[in-house]
């Protein structure tokens, strides 16, 4: 005769197996949303994207080179000149598409004494991925950027430095760790660790409530990841010898302060192979455009000014954006100044990049 159970332990098990599905329920719906955010492919903005013949004297030669799994990722080697001293390994931010956006900043480096090597990333652009997978896919596309440029014949046997944004600013100095030749990392905007850029993305969303989901994303990279997951950039510092420039601005809202560079300056403040630039209100990327630039305010109030005396629909209505959309990209296509678009670089912070690079190399 089969023992019936108590009350209590009827009660026990119950309780037990709730949660339980709770925490999976939870993980289920964290990975849900990681995938959501970081498995999605990403493209630049066609109307506004750069052109190499937006950049006098800039020449660019396309390459296809593998990453982890075999997707193919799209290379770009830029040029200016044939008396360059070293190469700038570029890795790009995250969300806006691949290196597109940075090509006014590989011009400058061209354009002053180095050869570039940018790529657009898993998922971005040109390259292959149904997504990019998740952010340390970052400095694995990186690590295998950069043995693609040691290894092909085609380039020049100099020395290499690394120059990262956002996302890119947390890969290149993640990769360290497994690239140590590198002579030198001008970093911005960037992370620690893969999980500093996740809660820096998902507190705007879900507040406090983002530190719950960290386990199981810690769990999530982990399998899909490997070594690349847990890696960061104070070991990646570790590993290296390199110099190390770090930028951010004190109220960047997308990647905080404290996530990399507060991290860095309490341990290496001291340490010259470091070397910190702490700015005030240039939120997350404003330092890249010349201070002095006016063009997108002035092209973004013409723009505005032109679709309400000649667009005859309601612009706010929902069933008219994709109208509204099309409509704005024939105007950028017709009225954007190239020559301005393409030529607002800080050419003061980035000439401070290049004497960083020509002391380190």
């Amino acid at each position: 005769m089969k023992k019936k159970w108590s009350k209590k332990k009827i009660a026990a098990v119950t309780a037990v197996s709730l949660i339980v599905l709770l925490i999976a329920g939870w993980w289920i719906g964290t990975i849900c949303v990681y995938n959501a955010y970081f498995n999605v492919r990403y493209t630049t903005y066609e109307p506004t994207q750069f052109y190499v013949e937006d950049f006098e004297g800039l020449e660019c030669t396309e390459y296809r080179f593998p990453s982890d799994k075999g997707q193919e990722l799209q290379g770009y080697w830029y040029k200016a000149g044939e008396e360059q001293h070293g190469i700038v390994v570029m890795s790009h931010g995250f969300g806006g598409g691949g290196h597109n956006s940075y090509m006014d900043c590989a011009n400058y480096f061209a354009q002053n004494g180095y050869y570039v090597f940018a790529y657009d990333a898993t998922g971005n652009d040109k390259s292959e991925g149904k997504g990019v997978g998740g952010l340390p896919q970052g400095v694995i596309d990186l690590d295998h950027a950069i043995s693609f440029v040691e290894d092909n014949d085609d380039f020049p046997d100099l020395p290499i430095v690394l120059f990262g944004h956002s996302w890119g600013g947390y890969s290149v100095c993640n990769v360290l760790t497994y690239h140590p030749e590198v002579k030198a990392v001008v970093e911005c905007s960037g992370s620690n660790s893969s999980t500093d850029l996740f809660v820096a993305g998902g507190k705007s969303i879900c507040g406090d409530l983002i530190y719950t989901m960290l386990p199981f994303v810690k769990i999530h990279e982990a399998v899909k990841y490997g070594k690349y997951a847990s890696n960061t950039a104070m070991d990646g510092f570790a590993a290296s010898e390199a110099a190390v420039l770090v930028l951010h601005s004190a109220d960047d809202d997308t990647v905080p302060i404290e996530s990399g560079y507060d991290k860095y300056y309490e341990k290496y403040q001291n340490d010259p192979r470091f070397t910190f630039v702490r700015l005030e209100d240039q939120g997350h990327n404003n330092f890249l455009k010349d201070p002095n630039d006016t063009y997108r305010k002035e092209f973004n109030e013409a723009s505005q000014k032109w679709a309400e005396e000649n667009l005859d629909y309601d612009l706010t209505a929902k069933e008219n954006q994709e109208r509204r959309q099309k409509d704005k990209a024939d105007y950028i296509r017709e009225n954007l100044d190239r020559e301005r678009w393409a030529n607002r670089v800080n050419k003061e912070l980035f000439g401070q990049f290049v004497t960083f690079y020509d002391e380190h190399i």
